[in-house]
């Protein structure tokens, strides 16, 4: 590429460069040795029409290979190619299949929590053949999601592995247990879960909460379109300063003067967000600041992107009679909670109430188009 603070008109060549007449002529005139730069230009003109041709060759290569080469949809044929497996190192450093499912859903649960896993398996959790057939033909992934205990091999860990031997419905995280540690785990749950299944969404929620599968199959459908989505309950609570509270937050300064709210976040019990964001995530979980409260971190990691804040009140309903009344109304909820438990009080015995009241219709999951 040539560049001159002159204007001249462009001349006709083919496959040469042009050099402009006062350009020539200034040239004429200025050396002293004509005959030696004549050469010298000749010599670079002619290197510069090797390369030239040696990169159409090369470009003549590549398309004759492009050519000549059957293509992979033409090989495998269309079908094949999307249902093509990935192989994928998970964080457990064992080789899996990356399937393609439409939503994962992690529900939380503890070492403690083994009675309340049983509760959700009688209730709206499919069992067995069924939830195999559900993630077949539907898409719908649910795993209970667990760490391990801070001793290796220990009782704990030993009793969750023969409870998923029995059920085939736990994923087990690559993470130290510890009711501190709920923001630490869900890093963990999005980076597991994508390294395992790429999904269009991935949902967390609490093992004390009622969910409606189809119901949230369809309500996150309707949002598939949309790359960057974030959807639950929003809220915006007080930042608590005060020590020796519930849900105290150390870091309280870093959001103002006291009596400040946080920004806003979906509330924890439920909440979905769209691959790309779970992506962002897995890849970025070093480096994403942990708060005190975990609903408060996810939304400190989004808060800052191009994120569309989806307020879903079917997520957040309350237990019999509100869901009840919404359900007798065409309006069944998507989960339903207590605010003042975060969750069910008292969720063992009463599941299987709510269950009863405010489930949904069996056909809404089968029939949800997908």
């Amino acid at each position: 590429m040539f560049f001159s603070k002159r204007i001249w008109a462009p001349t006709e060549s083919v496959g040469e460069i042009a050099f402009p007449r006062r350009y020539n002529q200034e040239k004429k005139f200025s050396c002293d040795d004509c005959e030696t730069k004549k050469i010298q230009e000749e010599d670079m003109l002619g290197e510069f029409s090797k390369a030239h041709e040696a990169i159409r060759s090369l470009d003549s290569s590549i398309a004759k290979i492009r050519f000549e080469m059957p293509s992979t949809k033409t090989f495998l044929g269309t079908k094949e190619m999307e249902d093509l497996p990935t192989m994928i190192t998970a964080d457990t450093e064992r080789i899996g299949i990356r399937r393609k499912p439409f939503v994962v859903i992690g529900i939380n649960t503890a070492f403690s929590g083994r009675r309340r896993r049983d509760s959700i398996r009688e209730t709206w959790m499919p069992q067995g053949e069924e939830l195999l057939r559900l993630e077949q033909e539907k898409g719908i992934v649910v795993r209970f999601m667990i760490g391990h205990s801070a001793i290796s091999n220990s009782i704990l860990d030993r009793a969750v592995d023969l409870e998923d031997t029995q059920h085939k419905d736990i994923l087990r995280l690559d993470h130290i247990e510890g009711y501190h540690e709920l923001s630490a785990k869900t890093k963990d749950f999005f980076a597991t879960a994508v390294a395992n299944w790429d999904a269009e969404f991935y949902v967390k929620v609490d093992d004390d909460v009622h969910v409606n599968l189809g119901t949230l199959a369809a309500t996150l459908a309707r949002h598939r379109l949309k790359s960057m989505v974030y959807i639950g309950c929003m809220k915006s609570g007080p930042v608590l300063n005060r020590k020796n509270v519930k849900y105290h937050e150390p870091e309280f300064w870093k959001f103002g003067d006291p009596g400040n709210k946080y920004f806003r976040h979906a509330t924890g019990q439920i909440y979905a967000i769209s691959r790309d964001l779970a992506k962002y995530i897995a890849i970025n979980r070093p480096i994403l600041h942990k708060y005190a409260n975990e609903d408060v971190s996810l939304g400190a990691w989004l808060i800052g992107l191009e994120v569309e804040h989806v307020d879903d009140r079917s997520m957040c309903c309350g237990t019999p009679p509100e869901c009840e009344w919404k359900a007798q109304a065409g309006k069944v909820c998507v989960a339903s909670f207590e605010w003042s438990c975060s969750g069910i009080c008292k969720s063992v015995q009463r599941i299987k109430h709510v269950h009863a009241k405010c489930g949904e219709n069996a056909a809404t999951l089968w029939d949800a188009l997908l």
